[in-house]
């Protein structure tokens, strides 16, 4: 399974949990909204924020409110952005985006987590070395103007770095200085986007065999996914079909 079919299959399992997607953008708004105030025209990290949460059909009551909480109408607690980095089994490479209001408790959280299955929490620096800071951008299945040959002239011409194609889906590669211009000019287009947002790109990819370390990677990523603190992880294993 390539690198598109890593992000269908994590997004398929983050549908199944609602709920707890809800609490991490509301947190991604909060914390946006506060950075560069509640004008979504005019705070570019608030707007792709809210694109995001309505992209998981977050109601716009729950949005607002997340707002009014970052903008500090309502009480909130303060939040900040860390990033850990660490091995899964047999090394591969994980990257791990937090935002919490509670440093120490997220800390030992993870490292239990990467303990628990297999891998070890490391120091900053030890695998962002194998990673490239980019836009990405994956269009919905049911985009009906999913024509590849023009969809990839278009993507290209508006500044995307790279376009690929798999199972119906399409993802688009940007740097994070195009990232916005070739957001906007999809979204202007009439396409439908899955994903856009600023991730981590593996330089390379790491296979697993070993049944027993492709369980416990699978679980690595459940966990650190199923905890309200982590807001996004990459890692560079080519998962399984």
């Amino acid at each position: 399974m390539g690198r598109i079919g890593n992000i269908i299959n994590r997004k398929g399992k983050q549908d199944a949990k609602r709920g707890k997607i809800f609490t991490k953008h509301a947190r991604a708004i909060m914390v946006a909204t506060r950075e560069g105030g509640p004008e979504i025209e005019y705070n570019m990290s608030l707007k792709s924020a809210v694109e995001k949460a309505k992209a998981d059909n977050m109601p716009n009551d729950n949005i607002e409110r997340a707002i009014k909480k970052g903008s500090g109408e309502t009480d909130g607690a303060q939040y900040e952005e860390i990033t850990y980095e660490g091995y899964g089994p047999s090394g591969v490479a994980v990257m791990v985006e937090i935002l919490t209001d509670n440093k120490n408790r997220v800390a030992a959280d993870v490292r239990h987590i990467f303990s628990k299955n297999g891998g070890n929490l490391g120091s900053n620096g030890c695998v962002s070395f194998m990673f490239d800071r980019k836009g990405i951008l994956v269009l919905a299945e049911d985009d009906n103007e999913l024509d590849e040959e023009s969809l990839m002239m278009e993507a290209l011409e508006a500044g995307a770095e790279d376009i690929q194609f798999e199972d119906g889906f399409a993802e688009i590669i940007t740097s994070m200085e195009e990232f916005t211009g070739v957001r906007d000019f999809l979204l202007q287009s009439g396409h439908k986007l899955a994903k856009a947002e600023l991730g981590y790109i593996p330089q390379t990819m790491t296979r697993l065999e070993n049944i027993d370390d492709i369980e416990k990677m699978e679980k690595l990523i459940d966990m650190l996914e199923d905890n309200d603190d982590v807001q996004n992880t990459h890692h560079n294993w080519e998962m399984n079909e």
